[in-house]
C-alpha cells in the first residue's frame, strides 16, 4: 500500500509539472498585441487550475483503490459493541454462556472443535454438577488399554475433553472442501478484534455487491479477509430452542454463542478480576495506614516549638516575652519551657544545644536598644527604642 502511493505521489508531481511546459509550446509569438498576452496569461492560469483538479481526481480515486484493496485483504472492520463482561470489575453473564454452550453445540460443534475446554470446567459457570455429569455421559470416547491390551469405548466423564468433530486435521478438510474448521477454544484471541470480530462475522452474510463475484463453494461475507469464507450461514432465527424460554433470534444466538467462546479463551477472568479487586482493596487500606503512620511519626518533629529559660537585663520595661521558633528539620534542643525574662540593661544571655539553623523571634518591648543571643548559633537582636 505504501508503494502504490509513493507511485501516486511521483505520478502527481510529473503531471503538475508538465502542464505548464505544454501549455508554452503552443503560446503565441512575441509580435502579438497586449491583449493576445493577456489572454495567454489566462488560458495558461486556466489549464494549471484543471491540471491540479486532474491530479486531485487522481490521488482520490488512488486512495479509494487502495483502501478497497486493504479492506479486501483485512476485512470490514467491525463495530465495537459494548460487551458487558469487559469492565474491570464486570463478570460474564453466566445464563449468556450457557446459551452460548447450546448454540455451539447444536450449531458450531458439527464442524469446529474446542479441544482446550473440559466438562468439568463448565461446573459452577454454566450448569451444576450433576447436569455436566449428564452431558458428558452422552458421549463415547476410546480408551485404554485394558488387560488384554485393547482398546474400548467407555462413557464420557467430568475430566474428559468436548469431543472434536473430526478425528484429524486431513478428515476435516476432506468433508469440507479443502477448508479446515479451525479449533474455536481461543479464537476470540487469536483474531483482531476477536469478540467483536465474531460477532459480526456470523451476521454478515449478505449478497455480494455488483461487479463481485464469489466462486462456487465460497459466501460472501465483509468481515472475513478476502471477503469469501467456506463457512455457510448457520445461525437462523428459531434455529435453537432455548431451556430458559430466550426467543432464539439470530442476534441473540450470535451474541450468546460468542460470550461462550470469549469465556472459554479466558475461564479465569472472573477469579482473576475477583481477585484483582481485593488486592486494590488491601492496598487502600495499607495506604490508609502509611499516610497516618507518617503524619503521626513527622508531626512532632515539624510541628516543635522551644520556648527557652532566658536571663535578661531590663532597661525600661521589666518584662520581656521570648518566643523561639525552630525550622522543620531541627534534631535536638535541651530547653522546651516558657519563662519571662525580668531584669535591666540592653542584652541578654540565651544558651542552647541545636544542630540546625533557627528561625528566632524575639518580641522586644519598648526600651531595648540591642542585644546579642550568645549560644551556638550566635545571632544579633536589634530593636528600636
Amino acid at each position: 500500500m505504501l508503494s502504490r502511493l509513493a507511485t501516486l505521489a511521483r505520478a502527481a508531481r510529473s503531471a503538475a509539472g508538465a502542464a505548464p511546459s505544454s501549455f508554452s509550446a503552443s503560446a503565441q509569438p512575441a509580435s502579438a498585441t497586449a491583449i493576445n498576452g493577456f489572454n495567454g496569461a489566462a488560458g495558461a492560469g486556466g489549464a494549471s487550475g484543471f491540471a491540479a483538479m486532474g491530479v486531485a481526481s487522481t490521488a482520490l480515486l488512488g486512495l479509494a483503490s487502495v483502501a478497497y484493496a486493504d479492506e479486501a485483504e483485512h476485512g470490514l472492520h467491525s463495530a465495537q459493541y459494548p460487551w458487558p463482561h469487559e469492565g474491570m470489575f464486570d463478570s460474564y453473564d453466566h445464563t449468556s454462556i450457557r446459551r452460548g454452550h447450546q448454540v455451539y453445540q447444536q450449531v458450531c460443534a458439527a464442524c469446529h472443535s474446542l479441544n482446550l475446554v473440559a466438562y468439568r470446567n463448565l461446573v459452577g459457570v454454566a450448569y451444576t454438577p450433576d447436569e455436566v455429569k449428564c452431558l458428558a455421559e452422552e458421549i463415547e470416547v476410546t480408551d485404554g488399554p485394558d488387560d488384554t491390551g485393547e482398546m474400548f469405548e467407555r462413557p464420557g466423564k467430568l475430566s474428559d475433553k468436548l469431543p472434536a468433530p473430526y478425528a484429524n486435521e486431513e478428515g476435516a478438510r476432506y468433508a469440507n472442501n479443502g477448508a479446515y474448521p479451525p479449533d474455536l477454544s481461543l479464537i476470540t484471541k487469536a483474531r483482531h478484534d476477536g469478540q467483536n470480530y465474531v460477532f459480526s462475522l456470523l451476521l454478515g452474510y449478505r449478497e455480494p455487491p455488483a461487479g463481485v463475484s464469489v466462486r462456487e463453494g465460497l459466501h460472501y461475507n465483509p468481515y472475513f479477509p478476502g471477503g469469501a469464507i467456506a463457512m455457510p450461514k448457520m445461525l437462523v432465527d428459531g434455529g435453537v430452542e432455548y431451556d430458559d424460554g430466550t426467543p432464539a433470534t439470530e442476534t441473540q444466538m450470535a451474541k450468546d454463542v460468542t460470550t461462550f467462546l470469549a469465556w472459554a479463551a479466558e475461564p479465569e477472568s472472573d477469579d482473576r478480576k475477583l481477585m484483582g479487586a481485593k488486592f486494590l482493596f488491601a492496598m487502600s487500606l495499607v495506604a490508609v495506614q502509611a499516610v497516618y503512620y507518617k503524619r503521626w511519626m513527622w508531626s512532632p518533629i515539624k510541628a516543635r516549638k522551644l520556648v527557652v529559660n532566658a536571663v535578661i537585663k531590663r532597661s525600661l520595661n521589666p518584662d520581656l516575652d521570648l518566643d523561639l521558633d525552630i525550622v522543620p528539620g531541627c534534631t535536638t534542643c535541651r530547653q522546651s519551657r516558657s519563662v519571662e525574662g525580668t531584669g535591666g540593661g540592653g542584652y541578654l544571655d540565651l544558651y542552647l544545644d541545636l544542630d540546625v539553623d533557627l528561625d528566632l523571634d524575639l518580641n522586644l518591648q519598648p526600651g531595648f536598644c540591642s542585644g546579642v543571643v550568645r549560644g551556638s548559633p550566635r545571632l544579633p537582636i536589634s530593636t528600636s527604642p
